[in-house]
């Protein structure tokens, strides 16, 4: 039996799956811990994982999946690598990490990002990054530079978390091209490391990792990496990508025009483009996608809400603790659209880049003692991450990228029909849900990389459409009017 080994690092959890490469389906699937991971907070702002916590939950996730399946070590042919993004992992010259990860939701790079976008000036950064540097990998490890030059000085190479889980696999450090643009690290312009941001930021070159394809061998798995995990010696790792790239490759959107969402801890809608067309200031990304290259670009076109699933987490802990997420999602379909008035900002879990890197708090407005419960707190949420989604998909289509066919997995907050039918009809889109997820794209990207599978025609075959939602017309207004009453206390939250 051939199978292919997807795992997928996020913030909240490693998962696994274990897919057999003759009929596309998962043979089994793993995840740890059973609760969400910490994330450490020693300051407002701050938010930092331990990588040695990630490569513990894997093997105990691999474990899982194992014992649940009859599959061997030997019948496990290449792994695929999927990983939570613009996270910093810092090792020594002996491969051991120097500090907590500074993960994608810390906001305390934020003005060193800013500044730069400012020093070396907004049209060369739009024009060659794609990107303000903001708050991504690079603009991280300055942080680090002036505020613990101990380590700084001690830093054989940085990476990001799913490079150091290969790291972990393998014993050797490399990262990919769209690593490095994620990172902030990739001039488009000039097919290359950008020598002037990290000239810029007083990084040295040397601390950069070697570049591997996304599809292909990139390393191997060590003996003692292979007895640790219970695979064989020797395994390829064929396939790397950010959990968002990622999540657009398992929904097989690869091509310009289509376009893919997620509704985990933060929430993300996956545009792809041939065309640099930037947002002026800012406000959504552009990557090099999993199929990018100079000749043939791909560039991912990416809005991010932080706080998507993590709010819709806090409201069930806070208001319903007692329930399922099943039935708090029904609570909150009880409640009229609108929910009565009461209006959700989602911002609560670091800087929002679609608010120009601001640091918003999340706040509730419009509250009635007498009138309101816990089922208007549930729909207010939802409905508040759906009109974020709504808010960021604007800015897209400014520069050109329609969202009128989205694809995601049925998944996470897209499980519950208040928020895709809201999303559905305030950002008068048709959304497809399909039966996949990080880990099952991971492995997908495994067998595509090494081979096993020729063509992405050929590696989807087995990809299955299991609901179409589609904007609800008969309430059509009512919608709309809820999204501008959510605008309205944007704005005034945000003095614009």
């Amino acid at each position: 039996m051939d199978c292919f080994l997807g795992i997928d690092l996020g913030s909240s959890s490693v998962k696994v799956s274990i897919l057999d490469g003759d009929t596309g389906n998962v043979i089994a699937k793993g995840m740890a811990p059973e609760t969400e991971a910490p994330i450490l907070s020693v300051r407002n702002g701050w938010a930092e994982q331990n990588p040695e916590d990630w490569w513990a939950y894997l093997k105990t996730a691999l474990r899982q999946a194992m014992a649940s399946s009859n599959v061997k070590a030997e019948d496990v042919k290449a792994v695929g690598i999927t990983y939570q993004m613009h996270g910093l992992v810092l090792v020594d010259k002996d491969l051991r990490v120097l500090r907590p990860s500074i993960i994608w939701c810390d906001s305390r790079a934020v003005p060193y990002g800013e500044k730069a976008f400012e020093d070396l000036g907004r049209d060369y950064c739009l024009t060659h990054l794609l990107n303000s540097p903001g708050n991504f990998t690079v603009a991280k490890l300055a942080w680090v530079r002036e505020n613990e030059p101990v380590v700084f000085d001690t830093i054989y190479k940085y990476m990001l978390p799913g490079d150091y889980l290969a790291m972990r696999m393998t014993g050797e450090v490399r990262t990919t091209v769209p690593g490095l643009s994620e990172g902030m690290c990739w001039d488009f312009v000039d097919n290359k490391l950008s020598d002037r941001l990290l000239s810029y930021f007083g990084i040295p070159k040397e601390m950069v990792a070697e570049t591997v394809s996304t599809f292909g061998e990139q390393g191997r798995v060590s003996r003692s990496a292979a007895e640790e995990l219970g695979l064989c010696a020797g395994i390829p790792i064929s396939y790397r990508a950010g959990d968002q790239p990622n999540n657009a490759f398992s929904l097989n959107v690869l091509n310009p025009g289509e376009v893919a969402a997620t509704a985990g801890t933060s929430g993300v809608v996956y545009g792809i483009s041939d065309k640099v067309n930037t947002d002026p200031h800012s406000r959504i990304n552009m990557f090099a996608h999993v199929n990018h290259s100079a000749d043939n670009p791909r560039l991912g076109v990416m809005h991010c809400t932080n706080g998507v699933g993590i709010m819709n987490a806090w409201m069930k802990r806070t208001v319903a603790s007692h329930v399922s997420y099943e039935q708090f999602n029904d609570m909150a379909a009880q409640v009229p659209i609108g929910s009565d008035g009461v209006t959700i900002l989602p911002f609560g879990n670091g800087a929002e880049r679609i608010l120009e890197n601001r640091q918003l708090d999340a706040s509730i407005h419009g509250v009635n003692f007498n009138n309101h419960n816990a089922s208007t707190l549930a729909r207010a949420a939802q409905e508040g991450v759906a009109f974020s989604f709504k808010y960021g998909m604007d800015i897209m289509q400014a520069t050109g990228m329609g969202t009128k066919v989205i694809r995601a997995g049925h998944a996470n907050m897209f499980l519950s029909p208040v928020f895709r039918t809201t999303l559905s009809t305030v950002a008068d889109a048709v959304i497809e849900l399909y039966e996949t997820d990080g880990s099952v794209g991971a492995a997908t990207g495994a067998a595509l990389g090494c081979g096993y599978y020729s063509t992405p025609g050929e590696a989807f075959l087995s990809l299955r459409k299991i609901k179409v939602v589609t904007p609800d017309r008969d309430h059509h207004d009512q919608y709309l009017e809820a999204y501008s009453r959510w605008e309205r206390v944007l704005r005034r939250e945000v003095g614009v």
